[in-house]
Protein backbone atom coordinates (compact mmCIF):
# COMPACT_ATOMS: atom_id res chain seq x y z
CA UNK A 1 0.00 0.00 0.00
CA UNK A 2 2.84 2.46 0.85
CA UNK A 3 4.38 1.92 -2.34
CA UNK A 4 1.85 2.35 -4.57
CA UNK A 5 0.33 5.55 -2.57
CA UNK A 6 4.12 6.65 -2.64
CA UNK A 7 4.11 6.12 -6.81
CA UNK A 8 1.21 8.27 -6.98
CA UNK A 9 2.87 10.86 -5.51
CA UNK A 10 5.28 10.85 -7.19
CA UNK A 11 3.51 10.96 -10.87
CA UNK A 12 1.33 13.95 -9.11
CA UNK A 13 4.60 16.06 -8.35
CA UNK A 14 6.50 14.64 -11.41
CA UNK A 15 2.61 16.24 -13.47
CA UNK A 16 3.65 19.62 -12.12
CA UNK A 17 4.40 22.25 -14.61
CA UNK A 18 8.15 22.86 -13.94
CA UNK A 19 9.38 19.85 -12.50
CA UNK A 20 12.22 18.56 -14.19
CA UNK A 21 13.03 15.24 -12.17
CA UNK A 22 12.34 13.59 -8.53
CA UNK A 23 15.16 11.76 -6.86
CA UNK A 24 14.68 9.67 -3.62
CA UNK A 25 17.27 9.06 -1.58
CA UNK A 26 18.19 7.73 2.18
CA UNK A 27 19.90 8.99 4.97
CA UNK A 28 23.32 8.79 3.42
CA UNK A 29 22.31 10.71 0.49
CA UNK A 30 22.58 7.29 -1.90
CA UNK A 31 19.98 7.37 -4.86
CA UNK A 32 17.33 4.65 -4.87
CA UNK A 33 14.79 6.07 -7.24
CA UNK A 34 15.04 8.37 -9.81
CA UNK A 35 13.19 9.98 -13.06
CA UNK A 36 16.59 11.81 -14.30
CA UNK A 37 19.21 9.95 -16.36
CA UNK A 38 22.08 8.30 -13.83
CA UNK A 39 24.20 10.92 -14.84
CA UNK A 40 22.21 13.43 -13.43
CA UNK A 41 20.72 11.48 -10.24
CA UNK A 42 24.55 10.87 -8.96
CA UNK A 43 25.41 15.05 -9.47
CA UNK A 44 22.15 16.35 -8.04
CA UNK A 45 21.91 13.72 -4.98
CA UNK A 46 25.30 14.14 -4.16
CA UNK A 47 25.65 18.08 -4.13
CA UNK A 48 22.04 18.24 -2.63
CA UNK A 49 23.33 16.05 -0.18
CA UNK A 50 26.12 18.20 0.98
CA UNK A 51 24.00 21.16 0.81
CA UNK A 52 21.84 19.28 3.25
CA UNK A 53 24.54 17.92 5.71
CA UNK A 54 26.04 22.13 5.88
CA UNK A 55 22.12 23.49 6.31
CA UNK A 56 21.38 20.89 9.21
CA UNK A 57 24.81 21.61 10.56
CA UNK A 58 24.94 25.23 10.97
CA UNK A 59 21.34 24.83 12.40
CA UNK A 60 22.49 22.83 14.53
CA UNK A 61 25.13 25.11 15.47
CA UNK A 62 22.91 28.07 16.16
CA UNK A 63 20.46 25.98 18.03
CA UNK A 64 21.87 22.00 19.20
CA UNK A 65 17.95 21.59 20.28
CA UNK A 66 17.22 22.40 16.89
CA UNK A 67 17.04 20.00 13.51
CA UNK A 68 16.49 20.90 9.56
CA UNK A 69 13.22 19.37 8.21
CA UNK A 70 12.57 21.38 5.34
CA UNK A 71 14.97 22.99 3.22
CA UNK A 72 13.86 25.35 -0.14
CA UNK A 73 15.93 25.97 -2.85
CA UNK A 74 14.12 26.14 -6.31
CA UNK A 75 13.33 22.44 -4.79
CA UNK A 76 11.66 21.28 -2.35
CA UNK A 77 13.10 18.43 0.32
CA UNK A 78 10.34 16.14 2.42
CA UNK A 79 11.42 13.49 4.60
CA UNK A 80 9.77 10.12 4.15
CA UNK A 81 10.54 6.99 6.39
CA UNK A 82 14.22 7.94 6.41
CA UNK A 83 14.34 9.02 2.98
CA UNK A 84 14.80 12.12 1.43
CA UNK A 85 12.67 13.27 -1.85
CA UNK A 86 14.43 16.00 -4.06
CA UNK A 87 12.51 18.16 -6.51
CA UNK A 88 14.09 19.37 -9.21
CA UNK A 89 11.65 21.72 -10.77
CA UNK A 90 11.90 25.07 -13.12
CA UNK A 91 9.62 27.65 -11.07
CA UNK A 92 8.95 31.17 -11.74
CA UNK A 93 8.77 32.79 -7.91
CA UNK A 94 6.12 35.71 -8.06
CA UNK A 95 7.56 38.94 -7.80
Amino acid sequence: MFISLLEETLKRIQSQKGVQGIIIVNAEGIPVKSTLDNQSTVQYSALIHQLVMKARSTLRDIDPQNDLTFLRVHFYLLTICNFILKVLANWTLPV
